[in-house]
């Protein structure tokens, strides 16, 4: 009776198809979460979330020991070249980055964060990280490497993910939509 047999878990599916991994689905939702904390807090001391964006890659590369440019900031954050400036000008005048003439050549523009932009920072990130630290506390040694195993691969993933949806460049931000002009009246 082999021509009967029961085609067991290898057979096709009965039932609708299978969404998501859970943990995708968490991922997704501690994305959104994320987010909805930066504009929350961030709104507090009047910065967008692409201000804290940017404050975070100078950081960053600051960190790295990198000179942080207005390119560098513009192709990190996707933005076209008015938006950075309008961007920079905006952090300058809340007092969180300065504008310096590199040593080396006088022509480009360094960016550095001020003193006010690590204490807004500290402000604005101090009760997630309290709230993180005290989650992160019922966890074991073993357990937070296994999981930073497992963010550093869904990292890689995402950044994986961008650059195939952008055809192999990596730094290459979506052209901007294009909506049609209309047509002037006669």
């Amino acid at each position: 009776m082999a021509g009967n047999a029961d085609p067991g878990p290898q057979g096709p599916p009965s039932g609708p198809p299978a969404g998501p991994h859970p943990l995708v689905l968490l991922l997704q939702e501690f994305t959104l979460e994320a987010n909805r904390y930066v504009d929350t807090a961030g709104g507090q001391k009047d910065m967008h979330r692409t201000d804290l964006n940017a404050l975070a890659v100078i950081m960053r590369h600051t960190a790295k020991g990198n000179v942080v440019t207005p390119g560098l900031l513009r192709k990190e954050l996707h933005l076209s070249s008015p938006a950075t400036t309008a961007l920079i000008d905006r952090l300058d005048h809340s007092g969180h980055v300065i504008r310096e003439r590199h040593g080396s050549d006088r022509r480009q523009v360094q960016l550095k964060m001020t003193p006010k932009a690590f204490q807004d920072g500290g402000t604005i990130f101090a009760p997630l990280a309290r709230q993180m630290g005290t989650a992160m506390a019922a966890f074991t040694p073993e357990e937070l490497e296994t999981a930073s195993r497992f963010m550093t691969a869904m990292v890689e993933a995402t950044v994986a993910a961008r650059e195939e949806s952008s055809g192999g460049h990596p730094d290459t931000p979506a052209p901007p939509t294009q909506h049609p002009r209309p047509h002037p009246t006669r």
